[in-house]
Parts: C-alpha cells; sequence; structure tokens
C-alpha cells in the first residue's frame, strides 16, 4: 500500500502550472539528499520552474557529496575534488514526489536524482544507492515497503540561541519522562499539531504523535508506503520539523546523543510484497510465521549488519547511543516482540515485518534502508540459515556479535568488507569510508569540553 494519495498535498504538474498561473504558488524547491541525509538544493522562482526547469532540470556544485556537515572541502573523493575543479552535476526533478510545502506561503518542493553533465548517474548519490537496491528486488518480482520511527528532541530555545549558548543549559519543553503521557505531549501540543498538519499537507500519511523518555523527547509516526516513498518523505519530515519548530521559536534535534539520557532512534520497519501483493516473507514454512524465504532475509541481516553499520550510524555521536538498559541495541541477535534485540521481528501474516533498532535518529534513510535490502538479499541468495530466536535480554548475551562501539570501528568493518564491495561497488564504498574518515580526523583534532573540566585545573 501507498500513502500517496492524488489531491492530498500532492501536485501534478498540471496542478502546479494552475497554481502557478493562479498566484498561489510563487516557489519550488528543487531538492535532493545529500550523504548526511539533508535536503540541498535551491528556491527557484515557480514561473521559473515551469517553463525552463521542467524542461532543462537545474544545475548544482558537486562538492554537495564530498563536503562534511560544515560544508567544509575535503579531500579523498574520486567523485568531486579541487583537482576536477568542482564542477556541476544535474538535478532531474522526479515529479511523482512534486508537492506542497504548506509551512513555507506559496511553496512547492519536487526531490531530484542526480546525474553528470554527461548522463551518467551518480554513484555515491544516496537516492541513487537506494534505488540500485529496489531494482535487485524487482528482478524477483519483489517490493519493499518501509517504515521509519524518527524520535527528536525539543527545546524553548531558538537555533540561534543553542548555537550562541554552546548547546549547554538548554531549556528541555519537558522536564520529566513522559512516554506515551498525554499530559506531556499537550505541553507542546502547538508544535506537534502545527508538525502534523505540516506533514499532511505535505502529502505523508500521519498516524499519531507520542512522549518519549528523553526530557522534551517526542517521535510523530507516519503510515508505511514503499521503500523510496518513505525515504523522501522521512527526508522532507526532518528538514520540516526543523523549519516548524523555528517559526514557533523552538528548537529540536534527532541527533542521537544529545545528552547522556535516552538517544534519538530511527526504527526501520521493512516488509516484502511480491507483484500480487502477497508477503513474502510471511509463511507457514518458518519459524514465528516466516516463510524460508523470510528466514533466508533476516539471516543475511544478521550476517552482514557489522559491515553496514557505518550505514546506520553515520556519525561519531551514533555509537553514544548504544548501551545496555538504553533500548538501544548492542547484541545482534533478533527476537519476536523482543526490544533488546537489534532485530525485532513483529506483527503476523500480512502485518508480519522486521524492525531494525540499530538507526539512530541521525540516519541516512537512503543508505540504512539499502543496507537492510542488500543484506537480505545476500542471505536470500546464500539460503542462509537463521539462528535460534533470542527470547530473554539480549543485553546479557555475552556471546553475541556486538554492534560497533565507534565510528573508527565501523569504518573499518565497511571498507575492509568484500560484501559491501560486492552489494554497492567499490566506488560507494571508498566515498563513505573517505566520509568517515573525514569525520574521524576532524574529532580527533577537536578539543573538548569533556578533556577541559577534567584537565584545565587538575591536571
Amino acid at each position: 500500500m501507498s500513502d500517496t494519495q492524488p489531491g492530498r498535498g500532492r501536485l501534478t504538474v498540471e496542478q502546479l502550472r494552475a497554481e502557478v498561473d493562479a498566484g498561489r504558488i510563487d516557489t519550488v524547491l528543487v531538492a535532493f539528499t545529500d550523504m548526511q541525509g539533508r535536503l540541498q538544493g535551491k528556491r527557484t522562482d515557480a514561473r521559473f520552474f515551469v517553463d525552463d526547469v521542467l524542461s532543462h532540470h537545474a544545475e548544482a556544485c558537486n562538492y554537495l557529496l564530498a563536503v562534511d556537515v560544515d560544508m567544509t572541502t575535503v579531500s579523498g573523493y574520486a567523485a568531486s575534488s579541487w583537482e576536477q575543479g568542482y564542477g556541476d552535476f544535474v538535478t532531474i526533478p522526479d515529479l511523482s514526489t512534486l508537492r506542497w510545502i504548506p509551512w513555507f506561503e506559496g511553496t512547492a518542493l519536487v526531490l531530484c536524482d542526480l546525474e553528470s553533465t554527461e548522463g551518467a548517474g551518480v554513484g555515491p548519490s544516496p537516492r541513487q544507492i537506494l534505488n540500485r537496491q529496489l531494482e535487485r528486488l524487482a528482478e524477483r518480482g519483489w517490493k519493499a515497503y518501509v517504515g521509519t520511527e524518527l524520535e527528536f528532541v525539543v527545546y524553548r530555545d531558538t537555533y540561534e540561541q543553542a548555537w550562541q549558548q554552546g548547546y549547554r543549559d538548554l531549556h528541555p519543553a519537558n522536564l520529566y519522562n513522559v512516554d506515551y503521557s498525554l499530559l506531556g505531549t499537550g505541553r507542546v501540543e502547538p508544535l506537534l499539531r502545527a508538525i502534523r498538519l505540516g506533514m499532511s499537507g505535505a502529502g505523508l500519511t500521519v498516524e499519531s504523535a507520542k512522549g518519549e523518555c528523553n526530557l522534551g523527547q517526542h517521535e510523530v509516526a507516519f503510515r508505511y508506503t514503499d521503500a523510496l516513498a518513505t525515504c523522501d518523505n522521512h527526508a522532507i519530515y526532518k528538514t520540516g520539523a526543523k523549519e516548524i519548530a523555528a517559526q514557533q521559536g523552538m528548537s529540536l534535534t534527532f541527533m542521537a546523543k544529545p545528552n547522556q539520557r535516552e538517544g534519538n532512534s530511527c526504527h526501520i520497519h521493512l516488509s516484502l510484497r511480491d507483484s500480487y501483493g502477497t508477503p513474502v516473507q510471511a509463511g507457514p514454512d518458518g519459524v514465528s510465521g516466516m516463510s524460508k524465504i523470510g528466514e533466508h532475509f533476516l539471516a543475511g541481516q544478521l550476517a552482514t549488519m557489522r559491515d553496514m553499520s557505518l550505514m546506520f550510524a553515520p556519525n561519531i555521536n551514533s555509537y553514544k547511543r548504544y548501551a545496555a538498559g538504553s533500548f538501544a541495541p548492542t547484541a545482534i541477535r533478533w527476537g519476536r516482540d523482543n526490544r533488546t534485540c537489534a532485530l525485532r521481528l513483529v506483527g503476523q501474516g500480512s502485518s508480519l515485518r522486521v524492525e531494525n533498532r540499530v538507526p539512530g535518529g541521525d540516519v541516512n534513510p537512503y543508505l540504512a534502508v539499502a543496507a537492510i535490502i542488500a543484506g537480505g538479499l545476500h542471505g536470500v541468495e546464500q539460503e542462509l540459515p537463521l539462528e535460534p530466536i533470542y527470547a530473554s535480554n539480549a543485553y546479557d548475551d555475552e556471546s553475541a556479535p556486538r554492534v560497533p562501539n565507534t565510528l573508527r570501528d565501523a569504518a573499518q568493518l565497511w571498507k575492509s568488507s568484500d560484501f559491501a564491495a560486492a552489494a554497492f561497488g567499490a566506488d560507494v564504498v571508498a566515498h563513505y569510508a573517505n566520509m568517515a574518515r573525514v569525520e574521524i580526523e576532524a574529532f580527533d583534532a577537536a578539543v573538548t569540553d569533556w578533556e577541559m573540566i577534567r584537565g584545565f585545573e587538575r591536571l
């Protein structure tokens, strides 16, 4: 099933032209998702978009897939560099993503795929990486359906105030654990409602909002849909939620571990269906309601998870979320409705799916979903047997493979993985290994508050 419903937040080209002619849309955001999972692009005049961009596309500097989070040009990327002159790539609008952006007046958005100026694909583009894995599924007659559960922490400080305060002494929107608390979510309902209505107006199907464990932590949930649409929606939601919070004089963060309390997770649910809509992973011939294919697909995810950790946890901060008793997994095990495991099997029959609990709120959804699919297909192709279900507290399982402890460990696993090279190509492996190298070197060179507090006077 899909949440793409004509007339509800979505636009056809003909509708866009009519809205532009009527003066109701004057701006079109031409966007794509970068390595860090952020929307990048241009605000184009709507008339220029319909008259020129639709037929001739638009360009952007190709350094946008070769910079760090600070937009600093860095070395080591084969696809873009000073030596190559930092030329352009072409943004090709995917018109199926055209939609209203109701939290900005007179604004629409379209997401783009990337090509070189010679017409070739841009291999390291996250959307292209996911599309390659979806094509592998399609060769088998399968389609992936995905839902992402993305948590954030809300502060009553503006982004500018938070920056000026060095992100210290911020004021969380809730001062105690408001997990499932209607009273607690009521404290920030004006913001949560604005996010829900804004996303609904942009064509996403909102299910609910709920409080979480950390101070000021909340989650807005959306209905699952096909994998590419979910990742597109995820990127739009993440940017839009920040913009809506800023409009209300507040801020929110999706970083994996913003403080010493519970981190922000992004649990990813994935299921497969065939061309008739029949569930592929469900069936009577396996364990826990799975088919044999479902077992192999799950076994492949377990077998490749350590190699794929960089795709699930791409930042230094990502790894600080993994702690015993934190609802963030440390053991690579699977269980039936077991939140201590990295992979949690939930649902039954047509709703049977696997929840990957490893990613945090800082994940790039395209890369994470691509890694899940690639791992699952590896299990199917190799007919990997599924290990026994884990029915106890996986935090106590000292024999289990572990989620890597640091970005350094994850990067080493990624760049030395034969599986990653076979699934994604050597160019993609090298590109994202370099992204990790840049982050590690920047962190190693930084003098942190922790060092100052421990060492300024007492050492």
